[in-house]
């Protein structure tokens, strides 16, 4: 089990009709998921890239998402980006300073807060190409030329951030310490899988 130390450099919620979010000074967390935010539920319908029929009732496995701040840099300087990308432009609940492989973290890993607020990782966050239309409708390169709609789905493939549910609930500020504690599968399950 290894822990990494981050910090919250902002949170989002709610919506601007345009696939973001909105920043705010906190977030308050409930089991059901973040006050005021779409992705707020236990269930949610499927959409076209999950298991299921697009349509379906499933397990809402994305009550928050999460980028940070050091991936978000390594997308703007792959796409040579005039202008930054925030994560309210990403539809990101939360934005975390260094940890930066946010992304490559395995699911079950838990992201501790200090009101007591624990978030598990369910998955990683494909980039999708309705969030690269977004992008290339709001940024230009450092050329000032049109970027194509399919690029940010290129450049953030490894690099979009994640998405979990809600373990313990409470408020999550700007500038709060956030303790990653990384899954590791336990010895036992290892020598069973490996006999």
């Amino acid at each position: 089990m290894k822990k990494i130390i981050g910090h919250v450099h902002s949170v989002h919620t709610g919506s601007n009709n345009n696939l973001g979010t909105i920043e705010e000074a906190y977030i308050d967390i409930e089991l059901e998921g973040i006050i005021n935010d779409p992705h707020r539920g236990y269930t949610r319908e499927t959409w076209v890239g999950d298991k299921q029929k697009e349509g379906t009732t499933r397990r809402n496995e994305r009550q928050w998402s999460a980028v940070s701040i050091e991936e978000i840099e390594i997308i703007e300087t792959s796409m040579n980006l005039k202008n930054a990308i925030n994560a309210s432009s990403l539809g990101a609940n939360l934005c975390f300073s260094g940890i930066s492989n946010l992304s490559a973290l395995p699911k079950g890993s838990i992201l501790k807060f200090p009101s007591g607020v624990e978030l598990i990782v369910e998955e990683y966050n494909p980039p999708c190409l309705a969030m690269g239309k977004k992008i290339a409708a709001e940024h230009k390169d450092n050329d000032n030329q049109s970027i194509d709609n399919t690029l940010f789905s290129k450049m953030a493939k490894l690099n979009r951030g994640i998405v979990g549910v809600i373990e313990t609930t409470g408020r999550i500020n700007q500038g709060d310490e956030v303790t990653v504690i990384t899954y590791e599968e336990p010895s036992w399950k290892k020598r069973i899988i490996d006999s």
